[in-house]
């Protein structure tokens, strides 16, 4: 059995519905082999990190920057997962009300310095919030749990 960790900030309603979808997608039916573990940043730790096959990492764009609670979550667990967790493949989404871009770049940056796989492009959600949104970010988790799955990641 494989494990997909979500780290997911969901300060709202809407985030906690993205939160939320990224489960659902992750648990869908047809993909039997995947445990779906899914915990706020401040709750997630090293040791969930170094537990997983697969890490989806949500979280909002708070003054042009991921939230503290993704970076507090970051910086408990980069050096502990260092060395253990390098290739670990990673998906990201972003709530954005502007552009999303610093946000992107930072947690681009630190995956980087982890070398983490990306597995797809960060999926970044701008503007005004659309009921889309979910659909979304339902079906990054579901290709994320999938690939999981069926042992292409």
């Amino acid at each position: 059995m494989k494990r997909l960790l979500i780290v997911a900030h969901a300060p709202s309603a809407n985030t906690r519905r993205l939160r939320e979808a990224a489960r659902r997608g992750a648990g869908h039916p047809d993909i039997e082999d995947v445990e779906v573990v899914v915990k706020a940043p401040l709750e997630a730790g090293p040791e969930d990190v170094l537990a997983c096959d697969a890490i989806l990492l949500g979280t909002t764009e708070n003054l042009g920057y991921m939230s503290g609670a993704l970076k507090d979550f970051f910086d408990r667990s980069y050096y502990p997962v260092l060395e253990e967790s390098q290739g670990l493949p990673c998906a990201l989404y972003i709530r954005a009300g502007h552009d999303g871009t610093g946000t992107r770049r930072a947690v681009e940056g630190i995956v980087t310095g982890l070398r983490w796989k990306w597995v797809q492009e960060p999926l970044t959600l701008r503007g005004e919030w659309r009921d889309d949104f979910v659909d979304r970010v339902e079906e990054l988790g579901l290709y994320l749990a999938a690939g999981l799955d069926g042992g292409i990641l």
